[in-house]
């Protein structure tokens, strides 16, 4: 129902837009002078009004208009439910909720006078729902209307109806611009206030130096494996292993594709190679993921074990010993798939910073006879290397905050500090995901070890994005 309400005032908006223009281009043609603005204008300086404070109503309506319903009835409770506990007041209300919407309720556990207690509520529930909805559309109608009379009668031909309207657009751009910043300001601080707790019980030297990595914390003294060890340094190594797996198949291939399309693939060619390429930027991580899982980790096992199989017995006894004993789950499946996945990424930064070498620098290389091979070798890599270097830096950052595919390829797996690519590790945002995983207290260090390893995920990722601009920085300032 409520998309009807919202299609019937967009209908009635463009009413008003369509007569505001026209009783603009009406009046100037009367010889009442020239607009000062155009007709469009006149007639969104109308439409807006007509729209924007009943739009802004309608989405208030939308958001909080449950929880008004649910604080006018948790108000008007039954004497038998107020002496109840507050979450089982909660309970009940939105049981009551539930039974006036229709839908399924836990009705059965009440009692005999609670039931008739939380059909009352229903019935109640329905009518301030009721009163709620159509009274809200009702109040929309009548601002969309007042709006519209407000409106429309300063539409003259003199009237500044342009200026009001980028004023409009600029309080738009405002409200957009503030919304971010304040969403990343509390993202941030959420982050720093939720590290601060967990620092409090457990040293940042020790989780920043630690060499293990345990975070179950033990209940009575004789447990095994309860250690509660918070020493994340196995997470970075397996992050950074990953990561660097990931920018070896990503990095060549990306840089080599990004090379062809801008030197020497022509205008058909790069119009077909460079959209399917970027085919691969479009695809969901879970899907890349899916295929580390099911396709590539078994893929890898099999052929590790079948050259594992054909190296026992012979001088290489013991490292095929060990290729029979590879899983699917390793450090090089979620590497190389990530780095399938990161492939798009450079290229199209690469491309675009190879296209802003001055061609002037490629003919006077032809100039002095060097073949194209030559000058892509020495004059076009040279001068781009900053470019590129910092599109690479910021592809190592998007890897080092890659989670689905790692989780999907590796698991929750084990922490260990490696550099075996087919063993099994874990990086930081696996164990983040690991951590929040399920019914969890905040109060836990374990809990909250989630967020340290979030602020210092976050302090890693914006020193290399912060490098890489500052390199891409530098060298746009150098072909300025």
């Amino acid at each position: 129902m409520i998309w009807i309400v919202f299609a019937g005032l967009f209908l009635f908006s463009l009413a008003t837009y369509l007569l505001g223009r026209r009783k603009v281009v009406g009046a100037a043609r009367a010889g009442q002078g020239r607009p000062h603005s155009l007709a469009g204008y006149h007639g969104a300086y109308v439409a807006i009004w007509a729209t924007v404070p009943a739009l802004i109503l309608l989405i208030a309506l939308v958001g909080f208009g449950h929880r008004l319903e649910t604080a006018i009835l948790t108000g008007d409770l039954p004497a038998a439910v107020q002496a109840m506990p507050v979450q089982q007041q909660e309970l009940f209300v939105s049981d009551a909720q539930a039974l006036a919407e229709g839908r399924q309720t836990s009705e059965q556990i009440y009692a005999a006078d609670l039931q008739a207690a939380l059909q009352q509520t229903a019935q109640k529930a329905e009518r301030v729902d009721r009163i709620v909805r159509w009274g809200g559309w009702a109040l929309a109608g009548v601002l969309a209307l007042a709006g519209a009379l407000f409106a429309f009668p300063r539409v003259a031909p003199q009237f500044r109806a342009r200026n009001k309207v980028e004023g409009w657009v600029a309080i738009l751009l405002v409200i957009c611009s503030t919304v971010a910043v304040l969403t990343t300001v509390g993202i941030v601080l959420s982050l720093v206030y939720e590290s601060l707790r967990f620092f409090s019980a457990v040293s940042p030297i020790e989780f920043l130096t630690g060499t293990h990595w345990s975070p179950q914390i033990a209940i009575r003294a004789d447990q095994v494996g309860q250690s509660g060890a918070f020493g994340a340094v196995p997470l970075f190594v397996g992050t950074f292993l990953v990561m660097l797996i990931a920018m070896l198949v990503a990095g060549p291939i990306g840089l080599y594709s990004a090379i062809y399309l801008s030197e020497y693939a022509g205008r058909a060619t790069r119009a077909i190679v460079k959209p399917v390429l970027e085919i691969l930027a479009g695809v969901p991580t879970v899907v890349y993921g899916f295929f580390a899982a099911l396709t590539v980790g078994p893929a890898f096992r099999g052929a590790f074990n079948w050259v594992g199989s054909l190296l026992v017995g012979g001088p290489l006894d013991g490292l095929g010993q060990y290729l029979m004993t590879v899983q699917n789950q390793m450090a090089l499946v979620a590497g190389v798939v990530m780095g399938i996945m990161l492939i798009p990424f450079v290229s199209s930064l690469s491309d675009d910073i190879l296209n802003a070498v001055p061609q002037s620098l490629r003919d006077g290389s032809y100039a002095m006879g060097a073949t194209k091979s030559e000058t892509v070798k020495k004059v076009v890599l040279p001068a781009a290397l900053p470019g590129v270097a910092g599109a690479f830096i910021l592809a190592m950052s998007r890897a080092v905050g890659e989670t689905m595919i790692v989780f999907m390829a590796i698991g929750s797996g084990g922490a260990k500090i490696t550099a075996n690519p087919l063993d099994t590790v874990t990086t930081v945002t696996v164990q983040i995901v690991s951590l929040l995983t399920g019914d969890q207290e905040f109060d836990s260090p374990k809990t909250l070890a989630a967020f340290g390893l979030g602020l210092t995920l976050f302090a890693i990722t914006l020193a290399l994005n912060i490098v890489a601009l500052r390199i891409v920085q530098a060298y746009r300032e150098q072909y300025d």
